[in-house]
């Protein structure tokens, strides 16, 4: 038996060996056997041993900063991956894995290319690559593409899960929604309930994903953003708001609340 390719990547200090080393646990969890846990790093000190660590894909231009969008991914769609060949399952480091991810090697066929759905512009066919599947070099017409005119491309596309969706070879295919849920979009309760009721977990989801600036410690403090300082209690919280001790709108301050959520500590340990 094929053994399944789970990669995810790492550069810089946002996240370091505690996030690579908690999504290798995770994955082991809730995966069949055999499975190779791959991380392309800039950096592999104190990562787990049982996390096969190689450099980053070389590339031969400079990647953009814009800015929207993050693009240090796109050393991803290189022709070679280290000795990795076939389909590969990407993760971002900063997900929670809360179901069993065999279904994510078996959907499909082995050369397509799937993306989870990005529900921030639902009138846009839009994918999210903080989960997606792909062969080895499959994407490499892409990195082709944007290694012309690095700087042109992120600022008309913006995301490079945009510039994904719209130039993958063949096209690209979609998880089903159950399977991937997001968590700022589909977990928080919306006002007021969001301040008696802690986020939920759908059942049928295997993976939440935390795209933007509230990430799984967020989640678990009940911060929403850090601009917002520390987690409040929700009558610290709406006093604050009616004071004007807030950022933004008093909408916007009530409904970017959200209490502790005891189940990302759960499963993201």
């Amino acid at each position: 038996m094929m053994a399944k390719q789970i990669v995810c990547i790492h550069w810089g200090k946002k996240y370091g060996p505690l996030y690579i080393n908690r999504l290798y646990n995770m994955v082991e969890r809730n995966i069949t056997p055999p499975f190779k846990f791959v991380c392309f790093c800039d950096d592999d000190a104190g990562v787990r041993s049982e996390v096969e660590c190689h450099p980053l894909p070389e590339i031969n231009f400079e990647i953009p900063k814009t800015k929207r969008g993050i693009w240090p991914k796109s050393r991803l769609w290189n022709k070679q991956l280290a000795d990795l060949e076939g389909p590969f399952l990407f993760l971002d480091l900063d997900l929670v894995i809360t179901g069993n991810l065999d279904s994510f090697f078996d959907y499909g066929n082995p050369d397509d290319v799937i993306l989870a759905h990005n529900p921030s512009n639902p009138l846009e066919r839009l994918g999210q690559t903080s989960v997606y599947r792909a062969p080895v070099g499959k994407l490499a017409p892409l990195l082709e593409m944007f290694s012309k005119d690095p700087l042109q491309i992120a600022e008309k596309y913006k995301y490079e899960q945009r510039f994904v969706t719209q130039n993958a070879p063949g096209g690209i295919k979609l998880w089903p929604k159950a399977w991937v849920k997001h968590f700022r979009r589909h977990c928080r309760r919306p006002f007021p309930f969001n301040y008696f009721l802690q986020p939920k977990l759908n059942k049928s989801s295997k993976i939440v994903i935390f795209p933007g600036t509230l990430g799984p410690q967020d989640a678990i403090e009940g911060v929403y953003h850090f601009r917002h300082g520390p987690h409040l209690s929700p009558k610290q919280h709406i006093q604050a708001g009616l004071k004007g001790e807030r950022q933004g709108s008093l909408l916007s301050h009530l409904r970017h609340y959200i209490l502790p959520t005891h189940w990302v500590r759960e499963y993201w340990k």
